[in-house]
């Protein structure tokens, strides 16, 4: 399945994600920072979707109260429940 998620509070606008059998088959993040966001991606693909949440959801970029990877993780969060 193929869906986008709008970020929050980041400089990436959106992620394009594309899960198969409950893990992660390609991540495109729409802005940001072109090569760490790249990495990111290359780093989760083929992971399962809650361990992608558990690394992720609590990192923080700066005095920001939230980061993009930790926006990936709410992506796949709203994945779960249904959004």
């Amino acid at each position: 399945m193929k869906f986008t998620y709008k970020t929050n509070g980041v400089c990436s606008r959106s992620i394009d994600i594309e899960i198969e059998d409950n893990k992660v088959v390609d991540i495109s993040f729409i802005g940001g920072c072109n090569g760490n966001l790249k990495g990111i991606a290359a780093l989760t693909k083929g992971m399962s979707i809650d361990d992608v949440i558990e690394r992720l959801e609590n990192i923080k970029c700066g005095f920001k109260n939230t980061s993009c990877p930790a926006q990936l993780a709410e992506a796949l969060k709203s994945y779960k429940n249904g959004q």
